[in-house]
């Protein structure tokens, strides 16, 4: 067995666990593994393995893969992309990508709208949400996410799922939890207001127990997968 075998094995024992302990079914809650800056060698691996759904933070890249990978491969692959998402790339998003989970703004929503082939099924979209309020972390503000939601609803070649968030990190089960659980209240909160949401995307590598805990339906996993990242 590969390392990244194994790795994937401890992590679904990881997220299988977790949602045992807060009362879940571990089918309840998807695994993405977030492979970028990662080569196709390891996509490969992981798809061996059983992994189907890849995330990407960087659009060209994972289409560079996606174009890499043998065809037999690929076509039984699903694509996210969850990084920031900015005007001059929605149309390699629109194309190429299942999912795209970084929606921060209504202008970025039309954009993929209006870029979506209508040969594709719609694209399946999250709005991120900066619930930690960090400047450095991209999002709407919690008090704009129903009103972006519900526009976003209404727009063709688009499917809205939920909501993403990319909480500031700690190494404390509590203060890991806090930001989820106000996701999953905003969330909450938007679906009673007629809003129809099923995802939650939140958690990572070293918050998924907190965020399976609180209700997430997707992690973005790399590091517990991959190893750690080379930006060099």
């Amino acid at each position: 067995m590969s390392a990244i075998a194994t790795n994937l094995q401890a992590v679904r024992e990881r997220i299988a666990k977790a949602a045992r302990d807060a009362g879940r079914a571990p089918a309840e809650i998807a695994l993405l593994a977030v492979s970028k800056t990662k080569p196709l060698a390891d996509i490969l691996s992981a798809a061996a393995a059983g992994q189907h759904e890849f995330g990407e933070n960087y659009a060209q890249e994972g289409i560079a893969k996606m174009l890499a990978a043998p065809v037999a491969v690929n076509c039984d692959l699903l694509w996210h992309f969850i990084g920031p998402l900015q005007s001059n790339k929605t149309r390699l998003v629109a194309e190429n990508y299942a999912w795209a989970h970084s929606i921060e703004r209504l202008k970025i929503a039309e954009r993929l709208s209006a870029q979506r082939p209508a040969s594709l099924p719609p694209l399946q979209v999250c709005v991120q949400v900066n619930v930690s309020g960090e400047a450095s972390k991209s999002g709407c503000a919690p008090q704009d996410a129903f009103e972006l939601c519900r526009a976003i609803a209404t727009l063709p070649g688009l499917q809205l799922r939920g909501l993403m968030t990319i909480p500031e990190a700690s190494d404390d089960l509590p203060a890991q939890r806090a930001p989820f659980r106000q996701l999953r209240e905003i969330y909450e909160s938007i679906r009673a207001a007629g809003v129809p949401l099923d995802t939650l995307s939140m958690g990572m590598s070293h918050d998924l127990e907190a965020a399976v805990a609180e209700g997430a339906t997707i992690v973005r996993v790399g590091t517990a997968i991959f190893g750690e990242r080379n930006y060099a």
